[in-house]
């Protein structure tokens, strides 16, 4: 069943310097819509939570937010065709589609998946936080300390080997403390099993850590430090430093310095319906007025704070909208198209390689990934 959504006056940018209002046009959406997310308590769980209000409030619209505890239940369900979308991270999306890690296995492979929109809002960083009680006061000091991995969670593990970079670390030099998910990695920092743990600084569990017994501190990125700044994008290229305002013991204050990237991230598969991805797309900027502040760091799902030359393709569908918004551009255009031949020669690699069925796949799949993207003159990271 279709549903005729009607959305209120919203600001579009029609440049990349200047915006203009623009009245809603009524969307097409079905009555049901499932999203996957992080854990419950997370940034992006309670975001989804708040757009999913703003879709009941405006026309009915049920959004089902299935929370998920790592990058492979949350996208298993997208991929399968569970749910319609996803609001991943850079695990979701940029490791899904890179074949890497846990979508490095036999049974997985590299993902064609496409973005409709990102938080990109600045105000948030994504950071690892530390039990205050520890005295940790840079990452150099998270030496022979507790430190949480999520199982099935790369993003979140690769992220923190990427903070352990900055301090001149590796998962050699910590006490590495396993976890199902990303609520117990918390849980486990708030009772005392763990003593740092990674998350956005504007997550529900890390406001539950800075009110427990044992406190919470964030330990900052120093933005001119370029020989750590290199350390942690040889790891996470997708890092870049971030003074953020909004946070578990950082708001009110004037701000923590750390780094960041654009999450959550929402995410379809490539054949997801072009109409429908089009009017999820314009809903997240129409509705927009109708969520905004509704939750910690939400305010980074407006227009003006989307990049279209990010590290995973935009779906058609998405491009129609931002084309009719006016902020798509040629250099958008070109570098989404070669993101989606990047896409293309990763699963023609492994496509390959599956007909050879080789008993090392593991190596055999990383060196054939690598071989395809230097041939096809892609960077290549991992």
């Amino acid at each position: 069943m279709q549903l005729r959504l009607s959305a209120a006056v919203c600001a579009l940018a029609l440049a990349a310097s200047a915006h203009a209002p623009a009245f809603a046009q009524d969307l097409d959406l079905p009555r049901q819509l499932a999203w996957t997310a992080y854990d419950t308590g997370s940034a992006g769980y309670n975001q989804a939570v708040a757009i999913g209000a703003a879709l009941q409030d405006a026309g009915g619209v049920n959004l089902r937010v299935l929370p998920g505890k790592n990058d492979i239940s949350r996208t298993e369900p997208l991929r399968r065709g569970r749910v319609q979308f996803s609001a991943t991270g850079v695990g979701g999306s940029f490791m899904a589609q890179e074949g890497v890690f846990e979508f490095g296995e036999a049974n997985w492979g590299p993902q064609p998946v496409r973005v409709l929109a990102a938080n990109n809002g600045g105000a948030i960083n994504l950071s690892v936080g530390v039990a205050a009680d520890e005295g940790i006061e840079t990452y150099a000091d998270l030496a022979g300390k507790r430190v949480a991995w999520v199982v099935g969670a790369p993003a979140l593990n690769v992220n923190v080997e990427a903070y352990l970079a900055y301090g001149g670390l590796t998962w050699d030099d910590v006490e590495r403390v396993e976890f199902g998910g990303f609520g117990a990695s918390w849980r486990g920092l708030i009772e005392d099993q763990v003593d740092a743990v990674f998350a956005s600084t504007n997550s529900g569990m890390a406001y539950e850590a800075a009110t427990g017994p044992r406190g919470l501190f964030w330990p900052p990125i120093d933005p001119d430090d370029t020989a750590a700044l290199d350390r942690m994008k040889a790891i996470a290229p997708f890092f870049t430093p971030n003074l953020a305002t909004v946070g578990a013991d950082i708001d009110g204050t004037d701000g923590y310095q750390g780094a960041g990237y654009a999450y959550p991230v929402l995410t379809a598969m490539a054949e997801q319906d072009e109409d429908l991805v089009y009017n999820m797309t314009k809903a997240m900027f129409d509705l927009y007025p109708e969520y905004k502040g509704k939750a910690p760091g939400i305010n980074g799902w407006a227009l003006e704070f989307q990049d279209f030359e990010w590290v995973a393709p935009y779906h058609d569908g998405a491009i129609r909208y931002y084309k009719e918004a006016g902020v798509w551009t040629d250099a958008a255009q070109a570098h989404n198209d070669e993101l989606v031949a990047r896409q293309k020669a990763l699963a023609a690699a492994w496509e390959a390689l599956k007909a050879e069925n080789p008993d090392n796949w593991e190596e055999a799949w990383a060196e054939a990934r690598r071989k395809a993207l230097k041939d096809g003159g892609f960077k290549v990271f991992f």
